[in-house]
């Protein structure tokens, strides 16, 4: 008689049953079982296909991977109820049928520990609207596809890992649904995760997808899929694969380290990354291609990418929408081209991209608005003829150009700032249009506005400063202005508008740069007053700089002093109209304190007052330190002090730190020699700059007496007090205000007790402590009102105790 391997164990729950036994085979167990018993399975390798057609629960007696079901062909587990396995071994070895099929409408498995490892047409197979849950579970299958749903089945793993398929690691097929939480799907072929077919979704939380020969996800045919916390990397294809209306969604997932694509969408399909990071990529990050297709990116990071391709390409008609999204370490960061294609951006940055941070060529269009671009060789190239769109609110900065206009092109910017181009901030040339309303470019190297080629640009109040070569450059008739102004226009050399228009193709020239007024382009009535550069006017009234000043939080000593040389200012120039002699002006200022304490901002300030009551001509702020003013060689000192002195001309020239000119052990030092030129300057051209130097009160000190001539120039120092408690809570509440956050009464008083606790040492940062102090707050509520299942919009406001810093 053989060995009694199998016990059936019968449900209590009912009385009516034969008694509990034992049998040889699980076939035989199954068959002596009824609804609702367990089979407890000793240790061993069971040759023989299952059938399971009753709910009854399989246990493996000893434990994970003591029982094998190994049968020498057909389907080795074949379920139409619902069943429950623990901790059993399957394995599979025919290629034409599943390893495990779980079908029909009444199968509900649910496997515990178990493992299936086989060489069949797929692992695990979950069909015709079955359900199937894997907890802890392995699915290896070399030979086929790891796990498939197909005709409205469904899955739930958890904690589980399908790798070394042949093919996919899973495919959810035919109206099918799957979820997976915390699993890994890796080593396979063709992709990790397959999505296709109307209805058919697939829901994967923390879970990560690698080490793919193909696609990380492929998304095909009106399927959806959404990651949460996933990642998906080292894959030989595209991370992301989208086609014909398939819609994906990644919420703070990463993609990274593939060779080709991060994402790949065709065919009207949709792809949604929020708080998600895409790095590390061959190609692109998203390539969007056909009319329809869309991508949408929240609070995403693009960076990283070491091949020649842009980091997004839309293309023939597709859209993209940007929002709160960084881009950087690019080659090209976004390319959009063909009529109909568009991309939307908006509070996005764009930074350290080694050719073009946006390029629109062949009709298509832009909308970027409140956008930042920086260290880009090109900031913005309209390309051709139809390409064109609207900026408004953008800065660029630090690019070789800051936006090109080619070929027909036709953009609109509103209100964008282009700030140190290594050439022309804006350049125009090849009948490209454009219109500029409110820019403003300055600090570059070459000409702020450069248009060549007669092309019928339109500028209207847009400002030219501190260029190296020109505000405004026209080779030839074309381009029209309105209101514009430049700081190389002398007032002296403005030109009135004439009663009547000039004759057709007349040009007026101020201070080298000409601006020639088309008929085409505006009437004649107006054409002249168009075409003209007008000096930069005045800074705002002195009450508007004054009363900047006194919204500042503290600093009651620092407003009394500066308001005291306003007094001697403005009471000098009566004294003087009135024929009498005025007190002499001590202009140059010591500001002594700790950082954070609001000396810069008070320097910006002061230069605007000044230029307001006629004592400077600009009154703009030019900050350094010893960094910018002190040379590696004898001799470089002296040219760097004169260069940023002769920045300041006309404005205040702020020397933060300006001990470290005069350091304890610098006999030989070239601090010094900065200082003997700063004291020179300032004594050969008394009346162009304003100099404040600014640090510690006790390393100032020894500033003041490194130079006979320092402490006389600097006669007046205002000290800077450190914030108090309640100071700084006024600022954190100003910080909330502007950002649309509120401190509960509770939070207020935490917080006015944590600034009352906080050492005053040296690092002490005054009021950039509060400021962090802040940010610190906002991303602990962050984190807490992100466990919250439905958030109110108070909750999304409010600051309390708990988000203060730990």
């Amino acid at each position: 008689m053989g060995e009694h391997r199998v016990r059936v164990t019968q449900d209590i729950a009912s009385r009516w049953r034969r008694r509990a036994g034992e049998y040889q085979t699980l076939g035989e167990a199954l068959a002596a079982a009824e609804p609702g018993d367990t089979l407890t399975i000793r240790p061993g390798t069971f040759r023989e296909g299952l059938v399971i057609d009753k709910p009854v629960t399989l246990l493996a007696a000893e434990g994970p991977g003591t029982v094998r079901i190994d049968p020498p062909g057909g389907v080795a587990l074949l379920v139409t109820a619902a069943v429950t396995m623990r901790d059993l071994v399957v394995e599979g070895a025919e290629l034409s049928v599943p390893a495990v099929l779980v079908t029909g409408p009444e199968a509900a498995a649910e496997l515990v520990d178990c493992r299936v490892t086989a060489r069949s047409s797929v692992g695990v197979e979950i069909a015709d609207q079955a359900r199937a849950t894997l907890r802890d579970c392995t699915v290896h299958n070399p030979s086929g596809l790891g796990v498939r749903l197909r005709a409205q089945a469904a899955v739930v793993v958890e904690d589980g890992e399908i790798a070394e398929a042949g093919q996919a690691a899973l495919a959810v097929l035919g109206g099918s649904n799957a979820r997976l939480d915390r699993c890994r799907l890796h080593h396979a072929s063709g992709a990790g995760l397959v999505l296709a077919d109307p209805g058919s979704s697939a829901e994967l939380n923390g879970c990560e997808i690698y080490e793919i020969r193909g696609s990380g996800v492929q998304a095909e045919a009106q399927a959806v899929g959404r990651l949460t916390d996933c990642t998906v990397r080292r894959v030989s294809g595209n991370g992301l694969s989208l086609d014909t209306e398939a819609e994906l969604t990644l919420t703070g997932c990463r993609v990274h380290d593939l060779p080709e694509n991060a994402a790949d969408l065709r065919g009207r399909s949709r792809l949604v990354l929020e708080h998600s990071t895409v790095r590390d990529f061959g190609r692109g990050a998203l390539s969007i291609w056909d009319q329809g297709t869309r991508a949408e990116a929240l609070a995403t990071e693009i960076h990283s990418s070491d091949g020649d391709y842009p980091a997004i390409w839309v293309s023939d008609g597709a859209g993209l929408t940007l929002t709160d999204c960084s881009l950087h370490d690019l080659p090209d960061a976004l390319f959009v081209l063909d009529r109909d294609s568009r991309a939307e951006a908006k509070d996005c940055s764009f930074s350290r991209i080694r050719s073009s941070a946006v390029s629109v060529s062949s009709g298509a269009s832009v909308d970027l608005a409140d956008c930042r671009i920086q260290e880009a060789g090109t900031g913005l190239w309209f390309r051709d003829h139809g390409s064109g769109g609207r900026l408004t609110g953008c800065e660029i900065s630090e690019v070789a150009t800051g936006v090109i206009v080619t070929k027909g092109a036709d953009p609109e910017l509103r209100g964008c700032t282009v700030r140190g181009s290594a050439d022309a901030a804006v350049y125009v040339s090849a009948q490209g249009r454009g219109v500029f309303e409110d820019c403003r470019v300055s600090h570059g190297k070459g000409f702020g506005f450069h248009i060549i080629d007669g092309c019928r640009t339109v500028l209207t109040r847009c400002r030219a400063e501190h260029n190296g070569r020109a505000g405004f450059e026209f080779s030839e008739p074309g381009p029209v202005t309105e209101g514009c102004v430049s700081d190389d226009v002398p007032a002296a050399a403005e030109v009135p508008a004439p009663r009547s228009a000039p004759p057709v193709g007349a040009t007026i020239q101020a201070a080298g740069q000409v601006s020639v007024a088309q008929p085409s382009a505006v009437p004649l009535a107006s054409a002249a007053s168009a075409a003209r550069i007008a000096p930069i006017p005045d800074c705002r009234p002195a009450d508007e700089a004054l009363a900047e000043l006194d919204a500042l939080v503290g600093l009651a000593t620092v407003k009394q002093e500066v308001r005291t040389l306003i007094d001697l200012i403005s009471v000098g120039r009566r004294r003087r109209q009135a024929g009498l002699k005025a007190p002499s002006l001590r202009r140059h200022l010591v500001f002594t304190g700790s950082p954070g304490t609001g000396k810069t901002t008070v320097a910006r300030l002061y230069g605007e007052i000044l230029a307001s009551l006629g004592v400077l001509q600009r009154g703009h702020l030019v900050e350094v330190a010893r960094v910018d003013l002190v040379g590696e060689h004898v001799g470089s000192t002296a040219i760097r002090t004169q260069a940023a002195f002769d920045r300041a001309r006309g404005g205040v020239l702020f020397i933060d730190e300006a001990y470290a000119l005069a350091p304890e052990d610098g006999a030989r030092d070239f601090g010094r020699e900065a200082i003997d030129t700063l004291v020179k300057l300032m004594e050969d051209h008394r009346d162009e700059v304003v100099v404040i130097v600014a640090g510690y009160t006790a390393e100032m000190e020894r500033f003041l007496s490194a130079n006979p001539g320092v402490s006389s120039r600097f006669s007046r120092t205002i000290t800077f007090p450190d914030y108090s408690a309640p100071e700084l809570l006024q600022i954190a509440r100003a910080q909330c205000a502007e950002h649309e956050y509120a401190l509960s009464e509770a939070a207020e008083s935490a917080l006015l007790d944590h600034f009352g606790s906080l050492d005053r040492g040296p690092a002490f940062g005054n009021g950039r402590t509060a400021r962090q102090v802040f940010e610190t707050m906002v991303e602990r509520h962050a984190m807490r009102v992100a466990q919250l299942p439905d958030p109110s919009t108070e909750d999304l406001q409010l600051l309390v105790p708990a988000d203060l810093p730990a």
